[in-house]
């Protein structure tokens, strides 16, 4: 899913509906392929029957090779998509909490402000096994009047994007606190680079774009065979009506037939 996308409202409900949809037809597809495997080899491709026979071969032979990463990518896209409710509701529950006592204080002036470089040693021994990336002054938006916000991140590849404020009285320099996100925003920021293959640098995001490649094989081979079979079912209709079909000269005509 796009990431310059994820801030329009518009396009984040389309695409969290969209991979919505993708995970759906991934298990309903599962389902009726287990039934349907039940008769023949893992992996056979009939290419010695009718064609459409054998696009079913191919379509379920892909489908079956790509469903552990298919569904990954489809469910961390839609996870991806629930970012904007999430932090909301983040900033509604735990971060009003934490603010609440403060919320009425004055923002004190930059003259009884604390140390800037103290506030980030405190924050770096408050959380020791990340970063410091980040820090608001009293009164920014989303902040304390009376607090430097500094925001740590993991210092790993896995730990990049799990984010820890720490707050730090910038009256007195003391640690009010560090608090780590909750449950479901970790699950998110892990599961993003998940879905775009960040995690393990370009050999991972070229084996991404070749999985992509597979699946939209997968895809084309599912239009073909619905396309098919709209084609045979328009035929049974129509010889039902009392037409027959001539695909003598490639193209299908349709000639009456005698009473």
């Amino acid at each position: 899913m796009n990431k310059s996308l994820s801030g329009k409202p518009g396009a984040v409900q389309f695409l969290g509906l969209m991979g919505g949809v993708f995970v759906a037809s991934l298990i309903s597809g599962t389902v009726l392929y287990g039934r349907f495997m039940k008769r023949l080899p893992f992996g056979s491709v009939r290419t010695d029957r009718a064609s459409r026979l054998t696009w079913l071969d191919l379509h379920n032979l892909l489908g079956a090779a790509t469903l552990v990463w298919a569904t990954v990518v489809g469910f961390t896209g839609l996870v991806n998509e629930l970012q904007t409710p999430l932090f909301g509701l983040w900033r509604v529950t735990d971060v009003r909490q934490i603010l609440r006592p403060y919320a009425s204080l004055p923002v004190p002036s930059q003259d009884h402000l604390s140390s800037v470089q103290a506030a980030f040693d405190t924050a770096a021994k408050a959380a020791p096994s990340n970063e410091v990336t980040g820090l608001s002054f009293p009164g920014a938006s989303f902040g304390s009047p009376v607090h430097y916000v500094l925001w740590t991140r993991g210092a790993t590849p896995l730990r990049a994007r799990l984010f820890t404020p720490v707050l730090v009285d910038a009256r007195t320099g003391e640690l009010t606190g560090a608090y780590p996100m909750p449950w479901y925003l970790r699950f998110l920021e892990i599961s993003r680079p998940l879905h775009f293959g960040d995690y393990g640098g370009m050999p991972l995001k070229i084996l991404w774009a070749l999985l992509d490649v597979v699946v939209i094989g997968v895809l084309v081979s599912g239009l073909v065979l619905w396309a098919s079979k709209r084609r045979i079912a328009t035929d049974a209709r129509l010889r039902a009506l009392g037409y027959e079909l001539d695909d003598s000269d490639g193209v299908p005509a349709l000639a009456e037939r005698a009473g």
